[in-house]
């Protein structure tokens, strides 16, 4: 951590694998009912049912089944979407991306969203932790459901919170150490985006809410 994520009528109504879709129900279901189930034969077969579902979400995914029960976790109750938060900060009409370690490309700055802390502070915290600019969040201009859109397939299902923000003041961009650069780029000549965080409909989104600040947000 630093000292000093087009019309609804358009969207499809799932992008990803519909099986992969109902492995991750699957799994959901059998994570809540291993929370509240109290007969020793119920949770036998719900142990049963979680491990099928992420035999499933491994060969859908082509991953480790390690790695997809790594991905999930245990023990975290009623199962519900993971959310992920993204700032659109846009000036002199450039968008701010920041370059991802993890595989070298571009995407908005952003990240998992903390608990206890509210979605818009953890906007204003990851802009400020990966570009090194303090920012105010303006706006919501989308709500997605990431299986819905383009992005490649997660084994974790997620809501994807994208904000407009304002920059608070000049200085110079500081890129933290969770990320390799940072910098402002033309709707027009964008660099290889890191997909599975952000696509190049979340840009031209972001660009047509802040020129239309009347636009209802847009919500899956």
């Amino acid at each position: 951590m630093r000292n000093d994520s087009t019309d609804r009528e358009s969207i499809p109504a799932a992008m990803e694998s519909q099986w992969l879709s109902w492995a991750k129900r699957l799994s959901a279901l059998a994570e809540t009912g291993l929370h509240y189930c109290q007969d020793k034969f119920d949770r036998e077969r719900y142990e049963e049912i979680s491990a099928l579902s992420r035999e499933m979400m491994a060969s859908l995914g082509a991953v480790p089944v390690e790695r997809v029960a790594l991905a999930l976790g245990r023990g975290e109750g009623h199962v519900t979407p993971k959310i992920d938060v993204r700032a659109a900060i846009i000036d002199d009409g450039k968008i701010l991306l920041v370059k991802e370690k993890m595989d070298g490309r571009w995407t908005m700055p952003g990240g998992y969203a903390e608990v206890g802390v509210s979605a818009a502070d953890n906007t204003v915290k990851e802009v400020w932790e990966e570009a090194g600019v303090r920012v105010t969040v303006s706006r919501l201009f989308a709500l997605r459901h990431k299986a819905r859109h383009a992005y490649p397939p997660d084994v974790l299902d997620f809501y994807k919170l994208f904000f407009l923000c304002e920059r608070l003041d000049d200085a110079p961009l500081d890129p933290g150490h969770e990320v390799h650069d940072a910098g402002y780029f033309s709707p027009h000549e964008l660099p290889p985006l890191s997909e599975p965080r952000v696509i190049a409909r979340d840009i031209a989104d972001a660009f047509a809410f802040h020129a239309d600040p009347r636009r209802a947000a847009l919500i899956d």
